[in-house]
């Protein structure tokens, strides 16, 4: 049976990656994500509630918007930390390069309980990474961890 090797990211790779993420994209910055967690298992981040997000004043909900554009933005940077984890032999700059062909395929997100709270974690993994296309699981969690939210993508990668 073949041995695993554990691959781990280096501080340049992760730090260029939230950058792209949080600064780059000025639609996550609008929505406040922070990029808390990058490995090649999966992603985790935070979004925290601000008026500019409310879906609903009376409850003081959190937009179903910015839950589904949250969790496509984690599925992306989750792919693009699996393909940065299946080619470390190419130089940093190399493996961020592939994040210009990465795009939604195709998006579903199920609203299981109001957002309701002060601040959400959302995480992701990709579950399959394939030539051309990468399936992913993401989740949208309330601030005492309760699951909020779930998704599911596809993105194209070539």
């Amino acid at each position: 049976m073949p041995k695993t090797v554990a691959v781990e990211f280096e501080p340049e790779f992760v730090s260029a990656i939230t950058r792209i993420f949080e600064e780059s994209i000025v639609f996550n910055r609008t929505l406040g994500l922070k990029i808390t967690s990058v490995t090649p298992q999966g992603i985790k981040g935070s979004i925290a509630m601000r008026p500019e997000l409310v879906g609903h004043p009376s409850y003081n909900r959190i937009h179903g918007g910015v839950i589904s554009a949250g969790l496509d933005a984690m599925g992306g940077i989750a792919v693009l930390a699996a393909i940065g984890a299946r080619h470390m032999d190419e130089p940093i700059e190399a493996r961020l390069h592939r994040f210009a062909k990465l795009g939604t395929i195709d998006l579903r997100i199920d609203y299981l309980r109001p957002g309701i709270g002060e601040h959400f974690e959302l995480r992701a993994e990709v579950l399959r990474l394939g030539s051309r296309v990468a399936s992913t699981r993401m989740e949208f969690l309330g601030a005492d961890g309760k699951l909020l939210s779930t998704g599911s993508g596809a993105y194209i990668i070539s």
